[in-house]
């Protein structure tokens, strides 16, 4: 039998932001169970739930106290049993986001590594490194952090300590998310029984933050521009980690899984999904395309052969938490350069209704290539990023660490609408959410899309319905069919079935191709495709 994760559709439901049921504005576990039914009826196959472990909430739950407790803002351990239990009923498998390069400031090792001093068994849990300078008064080296500032944080030495120079700890983000020194093999053990703590409650896999980082060069040398050395050779020491984990992952029943986060050239990420390794990563060349059919055909190209060297899937995602929605990006035709830049799109260049359109046109690229899919919790909807959030609003670290000169990820995350009227559209049965939700949301609202032939939430379940009857969808082989330049054509075969799929980039319609078409993202009655716009088309083989 096929594993359930090779071509499976998961749906990411970042936990704040899905739906809130106990009306204090923030969205938690019991909202995800009460919003199951609608999640079944998009067809997917899965969801990844974004951290929701105890947690400071400095990144929203990426700066984990605990990683075996639910924590109170998202409802108890309880809660996820249930949720569990209902997901399987309905034949949705549950993963989990799982963030093991750092912990929060607030986990019991951190508050013992600083309260033990340098030396300490503690400390070498973490990278705690003395500082430069006559006295340590100056950072170990000139690493920077991903969200803006230094990536060094010093401490102070407790009462009695041995004399010696200060000492600093490292953190790739916040400060107040120090980096675990995965060359301690008490890090391994330990990570590795929380995976299984999960594992037995039922959870059927895992989302891996940063995977490629847990490693840092020890040497800790100064760099040009200050990015910190990460080795990530196939042979490197991190590799050993995910051997590790996926023996953890054998020892269950039912298949379970991981899908492994890094920003990584195509040959680097298959080399975290070797057959000993985990099972999928993220498709970043993907998401950074654009809607440019050339950027769009080297990224398929290029990924299809890297994971097929290695026995491996694709797995496709043009949105989620961490990335400008689609709409926005697609509206200008852009590729996106990297993570965390500033998620804005200047109000000039934003056109709504061609957002929409290539957004579209891109959903039926997505579920068709051969693979694993990850949908972000309204994408279905169409919604775009909220640019305008007034300052006072923004709670994205990024926006304070940069200097407040990256407003950061908050425009992606606004709340769901679910209704068209009412107290935050459905959301929430309190008017303020945690980010505030525009006055037009209603919209986008699922109430307001469902039974609408054309709107974006019927055009995802038939995709997603058409997906799970016709075999060469997201599962055959991609044979390019020529086609006209900034026109992308391929074929799938399976068991005597062809489907075409065209994606026309281009600012003029192209002809389709003789046969049925199945779905269509526009109006294709004229027997052409128009620009901005996509296609099934069942041909003869």
């Amino acid at each position: 039998m096929t594993q359930w994760w090779r071509d499976a559709v998961f749906y990411q439901v970042y936990v704040r932001s899905f739906r809130d049921s106990d009306g204090d504005g923030v969205g938690d576990l019991r909202g995800i169970i009460d919003g199951l039914d609608y999640v079944q009826s998009l067809g997917v196959d899965a969801l990844w739930i974004s951290p929701c472990f105890t947690s400071p909430q400095v990144d929203h739950g990426y700066d984990v106290a605990d990683y075996r407790d639910i924590d109170p803002l998202f409802g108890s351990l309880a809660d996820m049993d249930d949720l569990v239990a209902q997901a399987h009923r309905r034949g949705i498998r549950i993963t989990l986001d799982f963030v093991p390069n750092h912990t929060s400031d607030r986990h019991r090792w951190f508050q013992q590594a600083v309260a033990a001093g340098r030396g300490s068994a503690e400390r070498e849990r973490y990278l705690f490194r003395d500082g430069r300078g006559e006295r340590g008064e100056l950072p170990p080296n000139n690493w920077m952090s991903v969200f803006g500032g230094h990536s060094w944080t010093r401490v102070p030495e407790p009462e009695g300590a041995p004399d010696g120079p200060a000492q600093w700890y490292y953190h790739l983000f916040a400060a107040e998310q120090p980096d675990l020194n995965w060359r301690n093999p008490e890090v391994v053990a330990e990570f590795e029984d929380v995976i299984r703590f999960w594992l037995d409650r039922g959870v059927d896999g895992f989302r891996i933050d940063v995977s490629d980082a847990l490693m840092k060069d020890p040497d800790f040398p100064d760099t040009d521009g200050g990015w910190p050395v990460i080795p990530k050779h196939p042979d490197g020491e991190v590799h050993e980690v995910y051997r590790r984990f996926r023996k953890v992952f054998d020892s269950y029943l039912g298949d379970r899984m991981a899908v492994i986060e890094t920003g990584a050239d195509d040959e680097t990420v298959a080399g975290f999904i070797r057959p000993d390794e985990m099972h999928l990563a993220f498709n970043f060349r993907f998401v950074k395309a654009g809607f440019d059919a050339g950027h769009l055909r080297e990224a398929i190209d290029s990924s299809l052969a890297a994971n097929a060297r290695v026995g491996a899937p694709t797995t496709w995602v043009t949105d989620n938490h961490d990335t400008p929605r689609s709409v926005g990006r697609y509206s200008q035709g852009t590729q996106l350069l990297g993570s965390y830049v500033p998620a804005t799109t200047a109000a000039a260049d934003f056109d709504e209704a061609r957002g929409l359109q290539r957004a579209r046109a891109m959903a039926l690229l997505l579920l068709a290539l051969p693979g694993a899919v990850y949908i972000y919790n309204g994408q279905e909807l169409g919604l775009p990023n909220v640019d305008d959030l007034p300052e006072s609003a923004l709670q994205d670290p990024v926006w304070e660490k940069s200097g407040r000169t990256n407003r950061g990820r908050d425009n992606c995350r606004i709340p769901m609408p679910w209704t068209a009227a009412g107290p935050s559209f459905g959301f929430s049965t309190a008017a303020q959410t945690w980010l505030p939700m525009p006055a037009d949301w209603g919209r986008f609202a699922v109430s307001a899309q469902e039974g609408e032939p054309s709107s974006m939430l019927e055009l995802y379940r038939s995709a997603l319905r058409m997906r799970r009857l016709l075999p060469a969808l997201g599962r055959a082989n991609v044979e390019w069919v020529d086609s006209p330049e900034a026109v992308l054509r391929l074929r799938l075969n399976s068991d005597g079935e062809a489907v075409e799929v065209l994606l026309n980039t281009s600012p003029a319609p192209v002809p389709l191709p003789a046969g049925r078409v199945l779905l269509a993202s526009a109006d294709v009655s004229a027997g052409s495709l128009p620009s901005d716009a996509s296609a099934w088309v069942q041909v003869a083989q």
